[in-house]
């Protein structure tokens, strides 16, 4: 079996590398992000809104970082991208990977994706992600700024502003390959 998790703030790419890992390597695919978007599309929310209301009801977090749990304890190779993924699966993972981006790459990806404007997606996702530190240091002390942890904790931290997902999804492979993992 083969779990992979990838983490990152917002616009780092996780899913994009995240769906490149696991169709070059025939495995299944889990993105909290996606399933975060979901939800606030469900309750008719912007992101902005739908983060804040997380904020007064944490059920939600703990919901969304169980399924990452649960997805990679059930013996299927899997690829994971979440925010926590690398943090929640310290012990389960195979291979963590941390990507990392300017905030200004992060933003110009998002505004492409969501097709809206450059300002709003910036206010947005600031919010969204001190939102996210506060929280996720709350629930389950973790420190998403903390750089030793980042260190010690992810087998690979890549800047996604410098190559193409193509080139990151075999960078990953490759040094998977090269500990044996795969």
């Amino acid at each position: 079996m083969v779990k992979i998790a990838i983490s990152g703030f917002h616009g780092t790419g996780k899913s994009s590398v995240g769906k490149a890992l696991a169709d070059k390597l025939n495995l299944k695919h889990y993105s909290t992000g996606d399933a975060f978007r979901s939800l606030a599309e469900q309750k008719e929310m912007s992101l902005k809104e739908f983060s804040s209301y997380v904020e007064n009801n944490p059920e939600i977090d703990e919901m969304l970082d169980k399924k990452i749990i649960e997805k990679t304890s059930n013996n299927q190779n899997i690829v994971v991208d979440s925010l926590l993924s690398g943090y929640l699966l310290k012990n389960i993972a195979d291979f963590k990977v941390l990507l990392t981006a300017p905030l200004e790459t992060r933003i110009n990806r998002m505004k492409e994706r969501d097709d809206t404007d450059y300002q709003k997606k910036l206010e947005e996702t600031v919010f969204r992600e001190k939102s996210e530190i506060e929280r996720f240091k709350d629930l389950y002390d973790i420190d998403l700024e903390d750089e030793e942890l980042k260190e010690e904790l992810f087998d690979l931290i890549i800047n996604t502003a410098l190559y193409s997902v193509e080139e990151i999804a075999e960078e990953i492979i490759a040094k998977m390959k090269k500990r044996e993992i795969i």
